[in-house]
């Protein structure tokens, strides 16, 4: 299917012809996602918009909606709160994390569709397809690939797109 990513729990990729290995969450793929657990959300989920550091990068070629990071955009991990698995703006507060960071593994970010529409709290929040740690390491629960291999996957998408994660 085109515009179909899928992800093995020993962390193969494959969307189109591309075959590629991905970074996943530390504690391995689950289908009981919970919200700080480490893991990745076993599943197929759709694939909503791409948001890029428009200082370190031109926007991505992708048929998904594109936008460009601004300094202030943050995504709210507060179970509690309205706006939980949503984006925000900062200053926020309740709990969330910075989309503009120092390091560079959200230079280019694809929200996942998990868990929202509506959100229900304390299921994860925050999962993301974006770009591995230089040392290839584990992510906090999202799906991390090499620079390359991110952008030929955003070639291969648009709307419909989406992110099958195999269970364990």
């Amino acid at each position: 299917m085109p515009g179909h990513v899928e992800v093995f729990p020993n962390g193969r990729l494959i969307c189109g012809p591309l075959q590629a290995w991905a970074a996943l969450g530390r504690a391995g793929v689950t289908a009981a996602k919970r919200e700080g657990d480490g893991a990745t959300p076993a599943g197929c989920y759709p694939l909503r918009q791409v948001y890029y550091r428009p200082d370190r990068r031109a926007p991505p070629r992708t048929g998904l909606a594109v936008r460009a990071l601004e300094p202030d955009d943050g995504w709210c991990d507060a179970p509690g709160h309205p706006a939980y698995n949503c984006p925000v703006k900062q200053p926020f507060a309740a709990s969330h994390e910075s989309l503009w960071r120092a390091d560079h593994v959200y230079d280019l970010i694809v929200v996942v569709g998990y868990n929202d529409r509506p959100a229900v709290a304390g299921l994860g929040s925050a999962i993301f397809l974006h770009l591995q740690r230089p040392d290839h390491g584990p992510t906090a629960g999202c799906v991390a690939l090499d620079p390359a291999a991110l952008e030929t996957v955003l070639a291969l998408l648009g709307p419909g797109s989406v992110l099958t994660v195999h269970p364990g």
